[in-house]
């Protein structure tokens, strides 16, 4: 499969991805509201990983040689399972019981009940220090796995991202890459106007990082940065990806409203039109 094949079949699954996205906040309701935008505008990224770069093996989970990956900002976890059930770690009908009391699926990923999740997240800021300490134990253990840390633009104010951001270079962990949702929105505000973090590129190269800043929505820089970032050797590496939160979805692009909130019936059909998908919820 060439390069342009490989982007098409990754865009039709993020497509794919984004209306099970979707279709789970809209199952969930307003009684048990999940994050879409949050989760949409990481979808490209998060398909990249589990359908092109990362080593993983759906039946059997807990392979030591698996690439690992974590969602340090957790509440966008429709995205991860999403991508898990397409990936065949659970059965897809499994999707719409996302936020239910006995569910596997969670508002926020389990390790202790999902099958294919490497690290229990939803306090934001503790992601990265945990992929630290993953990618020293595959030092130690001499593994050649890699860890991959998806955090929220808003959640790098934390001051724990800094000391693990401080840690990965010390210990010259390059099987660690950090990715970076850029997408300028937190919880109630813009990032810019809670804590601003520019200059992002020169304060990471400052703390001895590899940076790379790419299109988040751009399968191909997506693809190579992924690819650098692997054979990149000395130092981690953190992919600042710009997106657009609710990417996908016209109503909720860049519609913070859409933070945390479940769609309608019809804005749900409105989202299949715009997505060119069709699928029975």
């Amino acid at each position: 499969m060439d390069l342009d094949e490989i982007v098409k079949n990754l865009e039709n699954i993020a497509r794919k991805i984004r209306l099970q996205i979707v279709e789970m906040a809209y199952l969930a309701g307003p009684d048990r509201r999940g994050h879409p935008g949050p989760a949409l505008s990481i979808a490209d990224l998060v398909v990249a990983l589990f359908f092109h770069v990362m080593r993983i093996d759906p039946k059997n989970p807990m392979w030591p040689e698996r690439d690992r990956f974590i969602l340090s900002k957790g509440h966008a976890s429709m995205v991860l399972y999403s991508a898990l059930a397409e990936k065949g770690y659970f059965d897809k009908d499994i999707l719409k019981t996302f936020r239910h009391v006995d569910s596997i699926l969670q508002g926020h990923p389990d390790m202790r009940k999902t099958p294919g999740v490497d690290m229990t997240t939803g306090s934001l800021g503790h992601g990265l220090a945990a992929g630290v300490g993953m990618a020293i134990a595959g030092k130690i253990d001499n593994r050649d796995y890699h860890v991959f840390v998806i955090l929220g633009d808003g959640e790098t104010q934390e001051g724990l991202v800094w000391e693990a951001a401080m840690a990965a270079p010390h210990y010259k962990l390059d099987h660690l890459v950090a990715i970076i949702d850029y997408n300028g929105w937190q919880s109630c505000a813009r990032v810019e106007e809670t804590i601003c973090l520019n200059p992002i590129v020169e304060k990471w190269s400052s703390f001895g990082w590899n940076v790379i800043e790419i299109n988040g929505h751009s399968m191909r820089q997506i693809i190579s940065a992924l690819n650098l970032a692997v054979l990149h050797r000395g130092s981690p590496t953190v992919i600042i990806a710009h997106t657009i939160k609710g990417k996908g979805v016209s109503y909720m692009e860049n519609d913070n409203s859409w933070h945390q909130k479940a769609p309608t019936l019809e804005q749900l059909e409105i989202a299949r039109q715009e997505l060119m998908l069709s699928g029975e919820v």
